[in-house]
C-alpha cells in the first residue's frame, strides 16, 4: 500500500503543475483536513476542511496571488500511510513583484487511496518577506 500512497501524492503534484485542479481534488477525501503552517499567509481559515475550502481558501488564493507559483519537489520519503515530501515553493507574488523560493515540507496522510490529512511546513519568515509583510 506504501507505494501506491507515493503514487497518489506523486500525482497531486504533477497534476496541480499542470492546472488540472479536479484531478487535485479527486485525490481528496470529502472530508479531508488541510493545514497550512502556523503564520502562513493562508492559515487564517485553518482548518480547511473538504476540497471545496482547500480550493476556495488555499489554491485559489496561490493563482490569484501570485505568477508561476508552483512546488518544486526535492525527495518524496515512503512512510507507510504518511507520505512526506520535502522541496520549494516559487513563483513571484503580485503585489510586490517579489520571488520566492521557499523551503517546505508537506505531510500527506493516505487512507484508501485518499488524502485525508495535510499538514504544511514552510519558511514563513520568507514567504512574509516575499509577500511585504515584513
Amino acid at each position: 500500500m506504501s507505494e501506491a500512497n507515493v503514487g497518489v501524492v506523486r500525482g497531486i503534484y504533477e497534476a496541480f503543475g499542470k492546472g488540472d485542479m479536479p484531478t487535485v481534488l479527486a485525490s481528496m477525501h470529502p472530508e479531508i483536513v488541510w493545514n497550512e503552517a502556523d503564520n502562513f499567509p493562508y492559515a487564517d481559515g485553518n482548518p480547511y476542511v473538504g476540497p471545496s475550502a482547500v480550493l476556495e481558501g488555499v489554491f485559489a488564493r496561490c493563482g490569484g496571488e501570485w505568477d508561476g507559483f508552483g512546488v518544486e519537489v526535492g525527495e518524496i520519503l515512503d512512510a507507510g500511510d504518511t507520505v512526506v515530501v520535502l522541496g520549494h515553493y516559487v513563483g513571484t507574488y503580485k503585489a510586490t513583484g517579489r520571488s520566492q523560493r521557499t523551503q517546505l515540507v508537506h505531510v500527506w496522510r493516505v487512507e484508501d487511496g485518499k488524502v485525508v490529512r495535510f499538514q504544511q511546513y514552510a519558511d514563513t519568515l520568507q514567504v512574509a518577506r516575499v509577500i511585504g509583510a515584513v
